[in-house]
């Protein structure tokens, strides 16, 4: 199985020569199986680049998995180029939004209005399927097997493992450290509590083992009081995940969009050094577009 980092920065494209080392493309991650099946991991940006990376005209088999409907990891779906060649077909899978009561085609029927983008579903020539996904459930494609957990977020987010021969990816997309935002003795408050608990022992059931850990490490844990309930996580929060579920390496994405390279190269460096030494068997990388890692 291989992986391929294709968008890295997170909330909004961050474009420029201040983030022209990691990359100014929003979420978008290739995930190719050992018999070369291609699952896409989000639609942000960063899903342009890779289809450009396909040999031009030729039909395509996807399967594009979508974390949830946020601007910054669909925004790029309509650019995705083998929408328009014949003889493609692409799968979208994602969650249910139980406020809006829409599935998974939602979020391409929206984008593809008239006002917003100039070219109707109907008249994209790849045959386009939709699978709207059950939490906790568990779908094969080709040689591997995807699963899912509801992740911490102010909508209905999916973070996906990918298990294939053996070896496993784990992506979170956006995901904030659980917490109970209801006050201490209000009615609702014992119910959140046994929610986030649920859903916290769901996600690290889901992480334990895996090879690759893919986490969202938008803030440091000095910004994040001040952004506390915006659905993005921290490098420690995901030291710490990496940490009890035994993952082998774990690599920091959704760059903080104002954040230049040096910048970031210089959060990352605060924290390795108070993470020191790692324990054996954990490594730690900061993503960058490009950035390709091979599970042989």
């Amino acid at each position: 199985m291989k992986v391929k980092f294709w968008g890295v920065r997170g909330s909004i494209p961050s474009p420029g020569p201040r983030t022209a080392r990691y990359g100014g493309n929003t979420t978008c991650i290739e995930v190719r199986t050992d018999d070369g099946t291609l699952i896409v991991l989000d639609g942000g940006t960063g899903i342009y680049a890779l289809a450009q990376s396909l040999p031009p005209g030729r039909p395509v088999a996807a399967n594009i998995f979508i974390t949830h409907s946020h601007w910054d990891h669909i925004h790029g779906l309509p650019f995705f180029s083998p929408l328009f060649v014949p003889g493609s077909r692409v799968r979208l899978h994602g969650a249910y939004d139980p406020v809006t009561g829409n599935g998974i085609e939602h979020v391409m029927a929206i984008q593809l209005q008239n006002s917003y983008f100039p070219v109707s579903e109907a008249s994209m020539a790849a045959t386009i399927e939709y699978q709207t996904l059950a939490i906790g459930e568990a779908i094969d494609v080709a040689d591997a097997v995807v699963r899912n957990a509801e992740m911490n977020h102010p909508v209905t987010d999916l973070g996906y493992r990918i298990d294939c021969n053996g070896k496993s990816v784990f992506f979170s997309g956006d995901h904030e450290p659980g917490y109970d935002h209801h006050a201490a003795g209000a009615p609702t408050h014992a119910a959140a509590h046994l929610d986030m608990a649920r859903r916290q022992d769901a996600i690290e059931a889901i992480v334990r083992g895996v090879d690759v850990l893919i986490m969202d490490c938008s803030y440091t844990r000095e910004e994040y009081p001040a952004k506390r309930g915006w659905g993005h996580g921290t490098f420690d929060a995901a030291f710490a995940l990496a940490l009890r579920c035994g993952a082998k390496r774990l690599y920091c994405t959704h760059h903080e969009p104002s954040r230049g390279d040096a910048e970031l190269e210089a959060v990352f460096a605060d924290v390795m050094a108070r993470h020191a030494p790692l324990p054996h068997g954990l490594q730690v990388f900061l993503a960058y577009e490009g950035l390709e890692v091979d599970l042989p």
